[in-house]
Protein backbone atom coordinates (compact mmCIF):
# COMPACT_ATOMS: atom_id res chain seq x y z
CA UNK A 1 0.00 0.00 0.00
CA UNK A 2 1.12 3.69 -0.94
CA UNK A 3 1.40 6.06 1.66
CA UNK A 4 -0.43 8.40 -0.82
CA UNK A 5 -3.32 5.69 -1.25
CA UNK A 6 -6.88 7.36 -0.13
CA UNK A 7 -8.77 4.58 1.56
CA UNK A 8 -8.51 6.50 4.87
CA UNK A 9 -6.37 4.02 6.92
CA UNK A 10 -3.07 5.32 6.24
CA UNK A 11 -1.93 7.78 8.78
CA UNK A 12 0.15 10.04 7.12
CA UNK A 13 3.04 11.28 8.87
CA UNK A 14 4.88 13.00 5.35
CA UNK A 15 1.78 15.09 5.06
CA UNK A 16 1.51 15.93 8.75
CA UNK A 17 5.10 17.16 8.81
CA UNK A 18 4.86 19.58 5.79
CA UNK A 19 1.78 21.22 7.50
CA UNK A 20 3.76 21.25 11.19
CA UNK A 21 6.39 22.73 9.30
CA UNK A 22 4.81 25.34 7.93
CA UNK A 23 3.26 26.18 11.11
CA UNK A 24 6.88 26.73 12.38
CA UNK A 25 8.11 29.04 9.43
CA UNK A 26 5.17 30.89 10.29
CA UNK A 27 5.88 30.97 14.69
CA UNK A 28 9.66 31.78 13.44
CA UNK A 29 8.74 34.79 10.87
CA UNK A 30 6.83 35.91 13.90
CA UNK A 31 9.37 35.81 16.42
CA UNK A 32 12.02 37.41 14.01
CA UNK A 33 9.72 40.15 13.61
CA UNK A 34 8.02 40.76 16.33
CA UNK A 35 11.49 40.24 18.71
CA UNK A 36 14.32 40.19 16.59
CA UNK A 37 14.55 36.24 17.77
CA UNK A 38 15.62 33.74 15.07
CA UNK A 39 15.59 30.32 16.66
CA UNK A 40 19.37 28.59 16.35
CA UNK A 41 19.73 24.85 16.25
CA UNK A 42 23.29 23.57 16.17
CA UNK A 43 24.05 19.77 15.45
CA UNK A 44 27.30 18.19 16.61
CA UNK A 45 28.76 15.19 14.30
CA UNK A 46 31.20 13.01 15.73
CA UNK A 47 32.75 10.46 12.95
CA UNK A 48 32.04 9.51 9.64
CA UNK A 49 28.91 7.41 9.59
CA UNK A 50 26.44 8.13 6.40
CA UNK A 51 23.69 7.43 7.73
CA UNK A 52 24.45 9.80 10.11
CA UNK A 53 25.81 12.43 7.54
CA UNK A 54 22.38 12.05 5.55
CA UNK A 55 20.24 12.64 8.65
CA UNK A 56 22.32 15.87 9.54
CA UNK A 57 22.26 17.43 6.21
CA UNK A 58 18.19 17.18 6.04
CA UNK A 59 18.52 18.53 9.47
CA UNK A 60 19.76 21.10 8.14
CA UNK A 61 18.37 21.94 4.96
CA UNK A 62 14.48 21.86 6.89
CA UNK A 63 15.84 24.22 9.90
CA UNK A 64 17.38 26.85 7.03
CA UNK A 65 13.91 26.11 5.34
CA UNK A 66 11.97 27.12 8.43
CA UNK A 67 13.61 30.14 8.46
CA UNK A 68 15.81 29.12 11.34
CA UNK A 69 19.53 29.67 12.25
CA UNK A 70 21.08 26.30 11.43
CA UNK A 71 25.15 25.04 12.26
CA UNK A 72 27.27 22.22 12.63
CA UNK A 73 30.37 21.30 13.93
CA UNK A 74 32.32 18.24 12.74
CA UNK A 75 34.71 16.28 15.01
CA UNK A 76 36.73 13.00 14.15
CA UNK A 77 35.65 9.82 14.96
CA UNK A 78 39.19 9.94 16.80
CA UNK A 79 37.68 12.73 19.53
CA UNK A 80 38.21 12.37 22.33
CA UNK A 81 34.91 12.55 25.01
CA UNK A 82 37.26 15.45 26.88
CA UNK A 83 37.01 17.69 23.27
CA UNK A 84 33.53 16.71 22.67
CA UNK A 85 32.26 17.86 25.76
CA UNK A 86 34.36 21.23 25.86
CA UNK A 87 32.22 21.88 22.52
CA UNK A 88 29.43 21.48 24.49
CA UNK A 89 30.51 23.53 27.01
CA UNK A 90 30.91 26.45 24.24
CA UNK A 91 27.75 25.95 22.86
CA UNK A 92 25.94 25.75 26.22
CA UNK A 93 27.05 29.63 26.87
CA UNK A 94 26.64 30.61 22.96
CA UNK A 95 23.42 32.58 23.13
CA UNK A 96 22.24 32.23 19.86
CA UNK A 97 22.55 28.89 20.03
CA UNK A 98 18.93 27.67 21.17
CA UNK A 99 19.33 23.99 20.42
CA UNK A 100 21.99 21.24 20.86
CA UNK A 101 21.56 18.08 18.77
CA UNK A 102 24.71 15.36 19.50
CA UNK A 103 23.99 12.90 17.01
CA UNK A 104 23.75 9.49 17.82
CA UNK A 105 25.55 6.87 18.39
CA UNK A 106 28.92 8.33 19.35
CA UNK A 107 32.17 6.42 18.56
CA UNK A 108 32.85 3.63 21.08
CA UNK A 109 35.49 5.73 23.29
CA UNK A 110 32.96 8.14 24.05
CA UNK A 111 30.27 7.42 27.23
CA UNK A 112 26.73 8.90 25.43
CA UNK A 113 25.07 9.47 28.64
CA UNK A 114 27.75 11.80 29.83
CA UNK A 115 27.88 13.73 26.50
CA UNK A 116 23.52 14.12 26.36
CA UNK A 117 23.97 14.98 30.22
CA UNK A 118 26.65 17.96 29.45
CA UNK A 119 24.22 19.64 27.15
CA UNK A 120 22.17 22.74 29.17
CA UNK A 121 18.59 20.85 29.67
CA UNK A 122 17.08 23.94 28.29
CA UNK A 123 19.20 23.56 24.94
CA UNK A 124 18.73 19.58 25.20
CA UNK A 125 15.94 19.68 21.92
CA UNK A 126 16.30 15.99 21.55
CA UNK A 127 14.74 15.50 25.37
CA UNK A 128 17.31 12.69 26.49
CA UNK A 129 18.61 15.03 29.53
CA UNK A 130 18.23 13.24 32.47
CA UNK A 131 16.15 16.58 33.61
CA UNK A 132 13.84 16.25 31.25
CA UNK A 133 13.35 12.39 31.21
CA UNK A 134 12.77 13.37 34.73
CA UNK A 135 10.59 16.63 34.18
CA UNK A 136 8.34 14.03 31.59
CA UNK A 137 7.79 11.43 33.99
CA UNK A 138 6.57 13.69 36.08
CA UNK A 139 4.28 15.84 34.62
CA UNK A 140 6.64 18.79 34.32
CA UNK A 141 7.41 21.44 31.77
CA UNK A 142 10.47 19.39 29.93
CA UNK A 143 12.18 19.40 26.61
CA UNK A 144 9.81 16.06 24.69
CA UNK A 145 12.12 13.87 22.44
CA UNK A 146 10.91 14.39 19.00
CA UNK A 147 10.18 10.75 18.18
CA UNK A 148 7.21 9.97 20.98
CA UNK A 149 6.26 13.72 20.50
CA UNK A 150 5.52 13.11 16.65
CA UNK A 151 3.74 10.17 17.11
CA UNK A 152 1.36 11.50 20.09
CA UNK A 153 0.29 14.07 17.37
CA UNK A 154 -0.51 12.09 14.72
CA UNK A 155 -2.18 9.84 17.48
CA UNK A 156 -4.40 12.84 18.84
CA UNK A 157 -4.76 14.13 15.02
CA UNK A 158 -6.20 10.79 14.38
CA UNK A 159 -8.31 9.83 17.27
CA UNK A 160 -9.09 13.28 19.37
CA UNK A 161 -8.69 12.98 22.97
CA UNK A 162 -7.44 9.50 23.81
CA UNK A 163 -8.50 9.35 27.33
CA UNK A 164 -9.18 5.57 28.60
CA UNK A 165 -7.74 4.14 25.66
CA UNK A 166 -5.76 1.06 26.20
CA UNK A 167 -2.15 1.62 25.12
CA UNK A 168 0.53 -0.50 24.37
CA UNK A 169 3.66 0.40 23.44
CA UNK A 170 6.60 -2.37 22.42
CA UNK A 171 10.00 -1.70 23.61
CA UNK A 172 11.37 0.30 26.47
CA UNK A 173 14.33 2.14 25.20
CA UNK A 174 15.21 5.60 27.07
CA UNK A 175 14.60 7.69 23.13
CA UNK A 176 11.38 6.18 22.70
CA UNK A 177 9.49 3.61 24.77
CA UNK A 178 9.60 4.95 27.74
CA UNK A 179 9.09 8.67 27.04
CA UNK A 180 6.09 7.12 24.96
CA UNK A 181 4.76 5.87 27.79
CA UNK A 182 5.19 8.76 29.59
CA UNK A 183 3.10 10.88 27.06
CA UNK A 184 0.29 8.61 26.59
CA UNK A 185 -0.17 8.43 30.32
CA UNK A 186 -0.63 12.28 29.94
CA UNK A 187 -3.06 11.89 27.83
CA UNK A 188 -5.17 9.61 30.30
CA UNK A 189 -4.27 6.17 28.26
CA UNK A 190 -4.01 3.28 29.83
CA UNK A 191 -0.81 1.95 29.19
CA UNK A 192 1.25 -1.57 29.20
CA UNK A 193 4.91 -1.22 28.23
CA UNK A 194 5.96 -4.64 26.46
CA UNK A 195 8.99 -5.96 25.28
CA UNK A 196 11.45 -8.84 24.71
CA UNK A 197 10.75 -10.75 27.90
CA UNK A 198 6.67 -10.12 28.11
CA UNK A 199 4.75 -13.24 28.18
CA UNK A 200 2.84 -13.98 25.66
CA UNK A 201 3.62 -11.01 23.77
CA UNK A 202 0.51 -11.21 20.91
CA UNK A 203 -2.07 -11.63 23.26
CA UNK A 204 -1.27 -8.28 25.11
CA UNK A 205 -0.86 -6.40 21.66
CA UNK A 206 -4.26 -7.99 20.99
CA UNK A 207 -5.88 -6.03 23.61
CA UNK A 208 -4.64 -2.39 22.89
CA UNK A 209 -6.30 0.59 20.88
CA UNK A 210 -3.31 2.34 20.40
CA UNK A 211 -0.46 -0.12 19.14
CA UNK A 212 3.01 1.27 19.02
CA UNK A 213 5.97 -0.80 17.63
CA UNK A 214 9.54 0.16 18.70
CA UNK A 215 11.89 -2.47 19.14
CA UNK A 216 14.05 -2.39 15.74
CA UNK A 217 13.10 -5.54 14.58
CA UNK A 218 11.95 -6.21 11.26
CA UNK A 219 7.75 -7.27 10.77
CA UNK A 220 7.88 -8.42 14.65
CA UNK A 221 4.77 -7.05 14.57
CA UNK A 222 1.98 -9.54 12.90
CA UNK A 223 -1.10 -8.82 11.74
CA UNK A 224 -2.97 -11.26 13.91
CA UNK A 225 -1.34 -9.50 17.23
CA UNK A 226 -3.36 -6.53 16.44
CA UNK A 227 -6.88 -6.00 17.64
CA UNK A 228 -9.33 -5.43 14.87
CA UNK A 229 -9.67 -1.60 14.68
CA UNK A 230 -6.77 -0.97 16.49
CA UNK A 231 -4.67 2.51 15.24
CA UNK A 232 -0.82 1.00 15.07
CA UNK A 233 2.08 3.22 15.16
CA UNK A 234 4.94 1.65 13.38
CA UNK A 235 8.52 3.93 14.65
CA UNK A 236 10.99 1.05 13.40
CA UNK A 237 12.46 2.03 10.52
CA UNK A 238 14.73 -1.57 9.47
CA UNK A 239 16.68 -2.50 5.86
CA UNK A 240 16.28 -5.64 4.48
CA UNK A 241 18.34 -7.38 1.67
CA UNK A 242 15.62 -8.00 -1.06
CA UNK A 243 17.70 -9.66 -3.48
CA UNK A 244 18.08 -6.28 -5.27
CA UNK A 245 20.14 -3.63 -5.73
CA UNK A 246 18.59 -1.17 -2.91
CA UNK A 247 17.74 -2.54 0.31
CA UNK A 248 13.83 -2.52 1.47
CA UNK A 249 13.08 -0.74 3.89
CA UNK A 250 10.49 -2.22 6.45
CA UNK A 251 8.89 -1.20 9.94
CA UNK A 252 8.70 -2.89 13.26
CA UNK A 253 5.07 -4.05 11.95
CA UNK A 254 4.03 -6.64 9.04
CA UNK A 255 2.66 -4.13 7.31
CA UNK A 256 0.29 -5.73 4.89
CA UNK A 257 -1.14 -8.33 7.81
CA UNK A 258 -1.58 -5.46 10.17
CA UNK A 259 -3.35 -3.10 7.57
CA UNK A 260 -6.07 -5.47 6.79
CA UNK A 261 -7.25 -5.97 10.41
CA UNK A 262 -6.23 -1.90 11.89
CA UNK A 263 -8.36 0.78 11.43
CA UNK A 264 -5.54 3.51 10.99
CA UNK A 265 -1.69 2.50 10.59
CA UNK A 266 1.76 4.17 9.45
CA UNK A 267 3.70 3.66 7.09
CA UNK A 268 7.62 2.87 6.21
CA UNK A 269 8.64 5.15 5.05
CA UNK A 270 6.40 8.50 5.30
CA UNK A 271 5.15 7.67 8.76
CA UNK A 272 6.57 8.21 11.71
CA UNK A 273 10.27 9.42 9.80
CA UNK A 274 9.14 12.54 8.68
CA UNK A 275 7.77 13.37 12.26
CA UNK A 276 11.18 12.96 13.83
CA UNK A 277 12.68 16.67 11.75
CA UNK A 278 9.46 18.28 12.23
CA UNK A 279 9.11 18.11 15.62
CA UNK A 280 12.61 18.24 16.48
CA UNK A 281 12.09 22.15 14.62
CA UNK A 282 9.23 22.30 17.01
CA UNK A 283 11.04 21.92 20.03
CA UNK A 284 13.89 24.67 18.87
CA UNK A 285 11.80 27.19 18.69
CA UNK A 286 10.09 26.35 22.17
CA UNK A 287 13.59 26.30 23.42
CA UNK A 288 14.13 29.51 22.20
CA UNK A 289 10.89 31.23 23.61
CA UNK A 290 11.91 29.79 26.88
CA UNK A 291 15.25 30.84 26.85
CA UNK A 292 14.16 34.80 25.74
CA UNK A 293 10.82 34.41 28.38
CA UNK A 294 8.50 34.53 25.37
CA UNK A 295 5.04 33.03 25.47
CA UNK A 296 5.63 29.70 23.55
CA UNK A 297 3.63 29.64 20.05
CA UNK A 298 0.96 26.63 19.85
CA UNK A 299 2.35 24.31 17.53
Amino acid sequence: MSATATDGKIIDGKAFATRLRGRIASAVADLKARHGLTPGLTVVLVGEDPASQVYVRSKGKQTVEAGMNSSEHKLPASASQAELLTLIARLNADPKVHGILVQLPLPKQIDEQSVINAIDPAKDVDGFHVVNAGRLATGGKAMVPCTPMGCLMLLQDRLGDLSGLEAVVVGRSNIVGKPMAQLLLGASCTVTVAHSRTRDLPAVCRRADILVAAVGRPEMIRGAWVKPGATVIDVGINRIDAGGDKPRLVGDVAYDEAYAVAGGITPVPGGVGPMTIAVLLRNTVIAACRQAGLAEPDL
